[in-house]
Formats: structure tokens, sequence, C-alpha cells
């Protein structure tokens, strides 16, 4: 009796059969930006809106330093006033706004004796050649007329965006706050806008000041820098916002306004 046949294996054609499926490669992580975060100020709301209140009281109406007769001569007078006094600036311009408060008169001025006015402001003979650019650009892209944009005022030579800002709310009356040596300093020394850079400043202090106070907020603030919060000894002790300071570098300690403040 013949013993049956072991089946033979069925042949298996490689062509037909599955391929093998790779292993699929770990994409790399893309690394992830850091989040941009807020820097967080040791004031309340309520204690920024009674900051600016005050401010309001002490100064209802405050007013540039910075002397000018139309939005041509503001412009010149704020790049002039680029490390320099107001006061200094002042007395270099009225003889020159006095003959020349166009760009076309400046123009027909020229540089030399644009110049010889200017000639008592730190780095003089660079803002002469500035101005009689800044001149020229209205002149020949504006029609003599100062722009009222931001975009387009930091095009102009010597013009940076603390000059177009300050032009923006002077001459134009559109709520900017431009951040100079004071309004840095305030900034940072208080805590209540910190920053690196005048940009972070602005911005920082854009997102806390109160819109009913934003128009008149760069000019408490310089005067605020310039006459009490100085640079080398703040005087606290004759500061409206003494009690609410949270800066490290204060002198004095209050429990209460030392002016008296209608609510």
């Amino acid at each position: 009796m013949q013993k049956p046949k072991s089946p033979k294996p069925a042949k298996v054609s490689l062509a037909s059969a599955p391929a093998a499926k790779k292993p699929a490669r770990a994409k790399p992580a893309t690394p992830r930006k850091p989040a941009v975060r807020r820097k967080k100020i040791p004031y309340s709301t309520e204690e920024i809106h009674e900051i600016f209140r005050r401010f309001s009281i002490q100064r209802p109406e405050p007013k540039g330093e910075l002397e000018h007769v139309n939005p041509f001569t503001l412009v010149v007078a704020v790049a002039l006033s680029a490390q320099a006094t107001d006061v200094g600036v002042n007395k270099a311009t009225r003889a020159l706004f006095a003959i020349a408060d166009t760009p076309q008169k400046m123009l027909a001025l020229g540089e030399d004796r644009v110049r010889d006015y200017i000639k008592t402001i730190g780095l003089y003979r660079n803002k002469a050649r500035n101005v009689i650019a800044l001149s020229q650009r209205l002149v020949d892209e504006y029609g003599g007329e100062v722009p009222r944009s931001r975009e387009e005022l930091v095009t102009l030579p010597g013009v940076g965006r603390k000059t177009a800002n300050v032009v923006m709310s002077m001459a134009f009356g559109i709520p900017t706050l431009a951040v100079d040596t004071h309004v840095f300093r305030i900034g940072n020394r208080l805590k209540i806008a910190p920053g690196k850079t005048p940009d972070e400043v602005e911005a920082a202090f854009l997102r806390i000041i109160p819109d009913e106070y934003l128009f008149h907020a760069h000019h408490w603030l310089i005067l605020h820098g310039r006459y009490c919060c100085k640079a080398r000894k703040p005087e606290c002790e004759r500061c409206v916002i003494a009690d609410i300071c949270k800066s490290p570098e204060k002198t004095v300690d209050v429990p209460a306004p030392l002016v008296e403040l209608p609510v």
C-alpha cells in the first residue's frame, strides 16, 4: 500500500507578494518658538488708572516745551532735539524759524546758513544736512506739507519713530506715545512698562494706559521724568504718585498722596 504523497509547498511569486513596509522615519520635531510673554507688572488696573488720573489733575492741559509755529517747524524742532535739551533747541530755532518756517524758505536759506543758526546744538552739522534733506523731500513728494501718517513721517531724513509720534500728537491730535529718555526711564524705574528698547516700552505703556488718558499721557510722563522722577535723584518727596509707586529706588515711603487730589 502506497503512502500518500505529501503536498508540495505552493510556490510563492516574489513579484506578487506584498512588499514589506519600511518603518516610517520619524520627522524631526520642529522647534517651537517661545511664546512672547508680557512682563507682569506690580500694579493693579485700579492703581494704573489712579496714576494717570493724578497726572491729569496735576497738569490738566500739558504742553510740549519745544517752540514751533506749524507742523513743519515742529518736525524740525523735534529732529534737532535728539541728544539736546529743549531749552537749547529753542534758543537756536527762534531766529531760524523767524525767517524759515516752511520747507521752501528753508531750502532757500541753504545748508550753510542753517548750520550757522543751529551750531550751538550737538551734532549740528549732520542735523543741518537732515533739515535741508527733509525740506527737499517735503517739497518734492508732499507739496510742502507735512504728512500725517507715521509710515510717511519716518521716511523723512532725521525723523525716527519718536519724532513721528510727537508730530502726530502735537500737530495733528492723533493719540500716540513717544518714548524719549524720560519715558523710557519711568517705564523701567517704576516697573510699570518695562522694556529693553523704546519700542518695547512704548508697546507696554499702550497696553495699560486707559483710553481716556492716552492723548496727554506722552506729555505727563515726559514732564514727570524731567521735573520730578529725575535720572540722578528722583524727588519722591513731592511726587503725586509716591504712595502708589513700586520703584525700588523710591526714597520716601508715604501712606497717602503728597498733594491734595480731588476724587
